[in-house]
């Protein structure tokens, strides 16, 4: 009856021993998981200072937004007047383009004034 007593006595101490471990390993993850809830929380009020400063403009913001969201429905139709318009047409065939010409007739450049050269016009 000794063996089973003596038995007995070393489980309870194992289990005792165990339960100490467990209880120091939770303990150091809650005590780490305190820490870092308490830096969220800054964040969070550094978040909502920052908010607050914002709010007071988001009457306006959302008014903007409602005129823009009107206005895309016109838009729209505007938009595709313009896709319609400059949609490609090939030429018909036998027909000949003319050879490209400036949009502006003669260039002239603007650098001679910007030194001060006035060149004779042609």
């Amino acid at each position: 009856m000794t063996t089973l007593v003596v038995l007995s006595v070393i489980l309870i101490a194992l289990l005792i021993a165990g339960l100490a471990l467990y209880l120091y390993i939770v303990g150091t993850q809650l005590t780490r998981v305190a820490g870092l809830l308490e830096d969220c929380a800054e964040l969070v009020w550094k978040i909502k200072r920052d908010a607050d400063v914002i709010e007071p403009g988001l009457e306006r913001i959302n008014n903007t937004g409602g005129v823009i969201a009107g206005a895309l429905p016109l838009l729209y139709g505007m938009a595709e007047g313009i896709v319609i318009g400059a949609t490609y047409e090939p030429e018909p065939e036998g027909h000949e383009r003319p050879p490209a010409m400036p949009a502006m007739g003669h260039r002239r450049s603007r650098l001679h004034e910007g030194v001060g050269y006035h060149p004779e016009p042609l």
